[in-house]
């Protein structure tokens, strides 16, 4: 995707495009976008950011959701981090890497 068409706070990250995401984390955008309810009681909480990987941001900006695994019996390692200025992040890697996600 060319950086024109990438918002600020994506930039210099990997990106990817909502639809593009797996099925299970596009509908954990759509209870994002519903205000839940989460299938998960940490789903919604904050997200620390102790990796540092994400923009420095002051503790609470950061919210992370669960992002189901097929054939994985505990919450596995995808996650969707959401941004309190709209942004959305996702994790197959259990935060050691992050995609910004396009919507």
């Amino acid at each position: 995707m060319p950086s024109r068409d990438r918002p600020p706070w994506a930039k210099g990250m990997a990106t990817v495009r909502a639809d593009a995401l797996p099925p299970q984390a596009r509908d954990v955008l759509a209870l994002i976008d519903k205000g839940g309810p989460y299938p998960y009681r940490q789903d919604g909480t904050v997200f620390g950011n102790f990796e540092k990987v994400l923009p420095k941001q002051k503790r609470g900006y950061y919210h992370e959701f669960t992002v189901r695994t097929p054939g994985e019996r505990d919450r596995g390692a995808r996650r969707i981090v959401t941004g309190a200025g709209g942004e959305f992040f996702y994790t197959d890697d259990h935060y050691e890497t992050f995609k910004a996600v396009l919507r």
